[in-house]
């Protein structure tokens, strides 16, 4: 339920795993779409939810992994439940897996990530530790810069120590792109990514400067409103995202959403030097 996320504060704050969405179901969609062999970078599991509060998560990578090999799979997780074997053993045919790690003091953790009640900073540090001893993919851990609240330098030594201990492969050093949870976020300046970047030497850090470019593959065979609609609902998008999304001009998509504003289901909303374009229907904080 972090403060800067893109899909909005949660609706269901739980703990509790089982399957949320039918395993079969996904596996179809799945092989319907691959069967087409677009071209992808990865296919990642993350989007409107937590994915490893899904219990048949290891079934689904297993079976991305052993029917469409030729894909890289990528696991976007807030690491939250890595401190049960389970967890861990199920993303261990993931080529990659991302956790978060935003802070290592109590109080920003919670004031940052506002966390289950019962859940333990200890504990989630603990399971990132192990899950680095186990794991034999690509394992980067993100860290999420909110200025004036995990920025200062002893929050910074501290998070320091704790990846350290993690030993990622990566630390991957993210901040605001897209709109948050909460309105009044700003994102940290590029030059504080850098100094941080620095501080945070031996540890390999890359810079997330700028929202990834997702590919739909031509065979993913939509609408242009249904293919916005379905990218928006995700997360918040430029213009420049959707062009690149859908191999569109900015100019004809900014026809398109014109339209779909005027039929009420998508808004534009400002963050700092950028429109964004968001789903109507949306949750807001």
């Amino acid at each position: 339920n972090c403060v800067y996320c893109e899909c909005g504060p949660t609706t269901d704050l739980t703990l509790s795993r089982r399957e949320y969405v039918p395993a079969k179901r996904v596996r179809e969609e799945l092989a319907d779409f691959l069967s087409g062999k677009p071209d992808l970078d990865f296919i990642t599991f993350a989007g409107s939810g937590e994915p490893t509060l899904h219990s048949r998560i290891g079934d689904i990578l297993s079976f991305l992994k052993d029917e469409f090999p030729q894909y890289r799979v990528c696991v976007l997780t807030n690491g939250s439940l890595f401190h049960l074997k389970s967890v861990r053993n199920a993303l261990m045919r993931a080529d990659k897996v991302i956790p978060s790690l935003d802070a290592a003091s109590v109080s920003v953790w919670k004031k940052l990530n506002r966390p289950h009640p019962s859940l333990h900073l200890k504990a989630l540090m603990g399971g990132l530790e192990k899950f680095a001893k186990e794991y034999k993919g690509d394992y980067a851990v993100e860290v999420f810069i909110m200025p004036a609240v995990n920025d200062r330098a002893e929050e910074l030594a501290k998070l320091k120590k704790a990846l350290m201990r993690i030993a990622p492969s990566s630390v991957q050093l993210n901040s605001l792109i897209r709109p948050g949870a909460e309105k009044s976020l700003r994102a940290a300046k590029a030059a504080s990514l850098v100094r941080i970047a620095r501080f945070f030497a031996p540890l390999k850090v890359e810079l997330s400067g700028s929202a990834p470019s997702d590919k739909i593959s031509p065979d993913f065979k939509k609408s242009i409103n249904d293919k916005i609609m379905s990218a928006v609902s995700r997360r918040p998008l430029t213009l420049e995202d959707l062009a690149a999304l859908t191999g569109m001009r900015v100019v004809e998509l900014a026809k398109t959403a014109e339209g779909l504003v005027a039929s009420g289901r998508i808004v534009f909303v400002k963050q700092g030097k950028k429109m964004f374009i968001k789903n109507a229907g949306a949750r807001e904080g």
